[in-house]
């Protein structure tokens, strides 16, 4: 049997995980990286349990890999970026934008957006379930809900595509991803500045009329480079991890028709369907954290300083907390899973993705109960972060 090696930038493991991070649950529960430094817990329990200590496991650093390691490192002022009790002031502000009422009355408008990219396919023999649907319908969400213009919205999607995708082996962003990312914060500082004189009824509004509780008790609103680092947030993780939940349903349902066909039969199988997927196939399979303080796990001294890996994606398949873990299973019950995160920093955003899911199954099944992917002309997304299919053609 080979070594066990796992590399968060290795385009073979990441296209094909599963098997890696097996081993990595039965023979090193704690993983040791020496040539990205990096350790890597990938147990659900232990991965639950480190994401719940945030005093322990830090997110201030930064959350991905990269951004941790770069001496370059951005001090963005992002909720991600930023443990409590920062994140939770910050978090109290902006979960009022996601709060329960306002993201279900979201549903029609969602529908609305979801039906214009579907209808134009029915009758056409197939469309290109990622790039034609799945990548495009949570970008017009999340751009809606914060009243960005039409015209913007898939250029927005461009960027931030092009922001997170690696090329083997790369670990830093090139020069002109950093040029990307600048052109991306100056289009948002002109957006905030816009709205800032001329305020609509939109989250983007709110969140520039709310105010925020300092340590020393007095209140003020966000910044411009909060509200801009807010935008970033809710450009990749609102847009990013829906479009690949999108696109693992369009795969895994054509690899498993006979649980298609239960889905289709009964509508109400899609809830727990859409969590049975986010365990089978997290978006988000990788979170990084900083080390606080000397930790000891599997009888091995992890030093204050290190960075640790979260494999949230492994924990979903760990047969310790799921039976038969590797069979995609619609009807499986009590899906408790870590793909949302756990913790301070649970997503922000559940509800909202949740919804998109449902939404979005309805309204394919309805229009097409069955269909293939054309796998030797699918193509997967190539980043530290999220994972996924960047186009899968359908056929039906």
């Amino acid at each position: 049997m080979p070594e066990l090696y796992y590399d968060p930038y290795d385009y073979e493991i990441h296209a094909a995980p599963h098997a890696t991070w097996r081993r990595m649950r039965d023979e090193a529960p704690l993983y040791r990286n020496e040539r990205h430094d990096f350790w890597a817990l990938s147990r659900f329990q232990d991965v639950l349990d480190a994401s719940i200590d945030h005093e322990t496991y830090s997110s201030a650093r930064g959350t991905v890999l990269e951004i941790i390691r770069s001496p370059q490192r951005a001090h963005l002022q992002s909720m991600i970026f930023m443990d409590p009790p920062e994140h939770d002031r910050l978090r109290g502000l902006v979960s009022r934008a996601f709060s329960p009422r306002r993201i279900s009355q979201l549903e029609p408008e969602i529908r609305e957006i979801v039906r214009s990219y579907l209808d134009v396919q029915v009758g056409s023999g197939g469309f290109d379930f990622v790039a034609d649907f799945g990548a495009k319908v949570p970008m017009m969400v999340i751009s809606s809900m914060l009243g960005v213009p039409v015209e913007d919205r898939e250029q927005i999607r461009e960027w931030m595509d092009q922001l997170l995708h690696r090329e083997p082996g790369q670990t830093d962003p090139e020069p002109h991803l950093m040029e990307i990312g600048a052109t991306m914060f100056g289009y948002f500082a002109g957006y905030v500045a816009e709205r800032r004189k001329a305020p609509r009824d939109d989250m983007m509004t709110d969140l520039l009329q709310a105010e925020i509780e300092t340590p020393s008790g007095e209140r003020r609103c966000l910044t411009d480079e909060e509200l801009q680092a807010f935008l970033m947030l809710l450009s990749g993780a609102g847009n990013e991890t829906v479009a690949r939940l999108l696109g693992w349903a369009g795969a895994t349902f054509a690899q498993y028709p006979e649980q298609r066909a239960k889905v289709v039969a009964r509508a109400t199988l899609i809830p727990n369907a859409i969590e049975e997927l986010l365990r089978y196939e997290a978006p988000s399979p990788v979170q990084a954290r900083t080390v606080m303080r000397d930790v000891r796990w599997y009888g091995t001294t992890v030093p204050k300083g290190s960075v640790i890996l979260l494999l949230t994606g492994s924990a979903g398949r760990d047969e310790r907390q799921y039976p038969d873990p590797d069979r995609f299973d619609v009807e499986r019950s009590n899906v408790r899973h870590v793909s949302f995160g756990y913790g301070a920093h649970f997503c922000l955003g559940a509800a909202l993705a949740r919804l998109e899911g449902r939404v979005a199954l309805e309204e394919v099944f309805a229009r097409f109960p069955e269909w293939e992917v054309d796998w030797d002309r699918a193509e997967r997304v190539h980043t530290s972060t999220v994972r996924g299919y960047a186009r899968l053609p359908i056929r039906f």
